[in-house]
């Protein structure tokens, strides 16, 4: 597989590159302690395409490949991995539309994605994590309206002031089971439908996560996505880019964390040398690179695959798993290589070690994908 990037592509990336460093570097660390992000950051996300990044240009979009979604993802995340986040699920919460909305729901959801509202994805339950079939949220036929009741939890992109729409999973017909679930969009500020906790995190502190709770919400029937019944599938095609989406932000901290760890190491002198020249922390250099490396291809495997329209799941799962674990891996080294210094928040590194710890738990845990792995491999 040829792994060079096209000339747009390129170009792209040297966009967000610059943008990130101009934009992002300076405060991430005061968005990481203030725990959210400046509006104007997204609004000047938007100016230059990127909340558009995967929107058909017919409605304001930028009408990129995944791999572009993926390289602005990693760029970003380089500088800020909370960005790359919002980023990350906007998008895969309009990859649902764009698959099975309507005229209308496209018309009215992604030119205003485009432009910079920002949408949700709400799967995850109090008692549905991993296993998505126990959730319980309702939503029940009145009318012309569905009349939803339920709670979400950990739902990234919703906060007190953050977040315009949600895609939300619910069963319209519990019988069913997985089968009987619903992708339906909810707009804030609908009546009935609030925003609950919201979450203190370990890392990716800008990034806000919060708990949705679904009041005798009531929506109209036309915003269903696709059919009844199809909100599980829906939820797993979009999940194939999202974890595509998560292992680059995975890339985009191993890389960020790698340039911190060469040059500490050639500017910090121990035992009268510099540490770039003790071997044993060579070895550390050499395997933080070469899985990193390994990472990439995943990744322009997985966004390849994607743009071909090819069947996705295990390579994307695959990418998730692997660049997740790899994120963990890199920072955890790297701030051993710092000493004490990377445990101090004066350096980058805790912060990178931090936002690279939930990865292998969002978007499906490093177990999930690999039972994924397996089952595609067993067919």
């Amino acid at each position: 597989m040829d792994f060079r990037l096209t000339e747009t592509q390129e170009m792209i990336q040297n966009l967000a590159r610059d943008f990130a460093e101009k934009e992002l570097a300076p405060i991430a660390s005061a968005m990481d302690k203030s725990g959210s992000i400046p509006p104007v950051i997204i609004q000047k996300l938007a100016e230059i395409g990127f909340m558009g990044v995967n929107v058909p240009e017919e409605y304001g979009g930028a009408g990129l490949d995944m791999v572009c979604k993926a390289l602005v993802i990693s760029e970003l995340a380089k500088k800020c991995a909370s960005t790359a986040e919002v980023v990350s699920v906007h998008t895969m919460a309009l990859d649902a539309i764009m698959r099975l909305g309507t005229e209308e729901q496209k018309q009215k959801y992604l030119t205003a994605a485009a432009m910079g509202k920002v949408a949700a994805f709400a799967l995850t339950e109090p008692g549905a994590g991993s296993d998505a079939s126990a959730a319980k949220t309702r939503a029940v036929v009145d009318g012309d309206d569905y009349v939803i009741n339920g709670t979400k939890c950990f739902i990234s992109n919703m906060g007190p002031e953050e977040g315009d729409f949600v895609v939300l999973i619910a069963l319209t017909d519990p019988s069913k089971g997985t089968k009987g679930m619903s992708a339906i969009l909810v707009d804030r500020g609908t009546p009935g439908f609030t925003i609950g906790k919201t979450e203190e995190k370990m890392g990716i502190r800008a990034a806000v996560v919060s708990e949705l709770i679904f009041e005798d919400c009531r929506v109209p029937r036309s915003n269903l996505i696709g059919q009844e019944g199809q909100g599980f599938k829906i939820a797993m095609m979009a999940l194939d880019g999202g974890r595509v989406g998560m292992a680059a932000q995975a890339l985009g901290i191993a890389d960020a964390a790698i340039e911190a760890t060469v040059d500490y190491m050639k500017t910090r002198v121990q035992f009268g040398q510099p540490l770039s020249k003790l071997q044993g922390l060579q070895w550390y250099l050499a395997d933080m690179t070469t899985r990193t490396e390994a990472a990439r291809a995943l990744i322009y495997e997985a966004a390849n695959t994607l743009d071909r329209k090819e069947p996705a799941t295990k390579i994307a799962a695959m990418c998730k798993y692997y660049a997740a674990e790899n994120a963990v891996y890199v920072t955890n080294k790297a701030l051993q290589i710092h000493g004490g210094y990377g445990y101090m928040t004066d350096y980058p590194i805790e912060r990178m070690y931090r936002d690279a710890r939930i990865i292998p738990i969002y978007e499906g845990t490093s177990e999930i994908q690999k039972n994924i792995i397996a089952r595609e491999v067993l067919r």
